[in-house]
């Protein structure tokens, strides 16, 4: 089995459609490692994609007044139990042009991988983004991977990111994101993860409303078990006029994991308003019991009451 066919198998398993590879009509991007297997451009987007030395190097640019029917799809992974991945992302989407991104980062049988995004980002003037990025890191725990982008959002464009890895282990993560959006923008960030064992969570993602009536918006949902730790910092900064901004953080935790939120909030403007909220807690008590009233064990209304927290 080629190693096309073998991470399109692991694509599967995590929720991926095998079938985008034989569609013309949709864009893809699908790495192994460092090794490019297969990519695709459509009318109006291009994709070019080489191996550098020490990693690979992408370049997605989405034309002017183009409106993509369909997602562009990138599957990045490792399937190796050792190994690493370096990618450095080069995302530009010219004026009024508008884009959905599927991602996939998957690794089945990790027991020492690297994983690490380097992203540029660049949405133009009523231009937007959706981007959508889920992680599969098997059940080893054995992945460190390091997500990164810096992202403008130009005037009136709107850029949606939306992170998951709920499925398996986590390893050791670290999101960094940091978002400058410009006058009427809109940023909205969501993530969402499940630790188990000893995995360590580190998410810091900052919004900086820089453009006047800016919207922005941190959303993380966290829930960790056994040892795991998680620390998120979200931080939201109103630097005009109308801007307006808010972070959200929850956590739940049991057993021995150990949690912490850190918002933070600036205000450089007096026409400038951002609030947060973080909570962070055991398992809702109410729920529990109305959950076990209905025949649910206490480890079933648990679960269910987890995936309602990450859905």
């Amino acid at each position: 089995m080629s190693a096309l066919d073998q991470l399109m198998l692991a694509y599967k398993d995590a929720g991926g459609d095998r079938a985008i590879l034989a569609d013309s009509a949709t864009a893809h991007l699908v790495a192994d490692g460092h090794q490019i297997l297969s990519t695709r451009g459509v009318k109006g987007l291009e994709v070019e994609a080489h191996a550098t030395p020490d990693g690979i190097s992408a370049k997605v640019r989405v034309r002017a007044n183009v409106r993509l029917e369909k997602p562009v799809h990138l599957c990045f992974g490792v399937l190796h139990k050792q190994g690493t991945q370096n990618i450095r992302m080069d995302v530009k989407l010219e004026k009024n042009a508008r884009a959905d991104f599927i991602a996939h980062c998957i690794f089945p049988n990790a027991e020492k991988v690297v994983h690490i995004m380097d992203a540029v980002v660049d949405i133009g003037e009523g231009a937007e983004l959706r981007y959508a990025e889920t992680h599969f890191h098997g059940s080893y725990g054995g992945v460190y991977a390091r997500p990164k982008a810096v992202v403008t959002v130009g005037r009136n464009g709107a850029y949606v990111g939306d992170f998951e890895l709920i499925t398996g282990r986590v390893g050791r993560l670290e999101i960094d994101y940091v978002v400058e959006t410009g006058e009427n923008g809109v940023t909205e960030l969501t993530a969402r993860v499940f630790g188990h064992g000893d995995d360590t969570v580190n998410i810091k993602e900052k919004v900086v409303l820089a453009g006047e009536h800016s919207r922005g918006l941190i959303k993380t949902r966290v829930v960790l078990e056994d040892e795991a730790f998680a620390e998120i910092t979200g931080i939201t900064e109103g630097n005009a006029a109308g801007a307006r901004g808010h972070v959200d953080c929850m956590e739940v935790v049991k057993d021995n994991a150990v949690a912490s939120a850190i918002p933070i909030v600036r205000v450089t403007n007096p026409l400038a308003k951002v609030t947060h909220e973080a909570a962070i807690g055991s398992v809702d008590k109410r729920q529990l019991e109305t959950l076990m009233a209905h025949g649910l064990t206490p480890a079933e209304a648990v679960d269910i009451i987890v995936k309602g927290i990450l859905r």
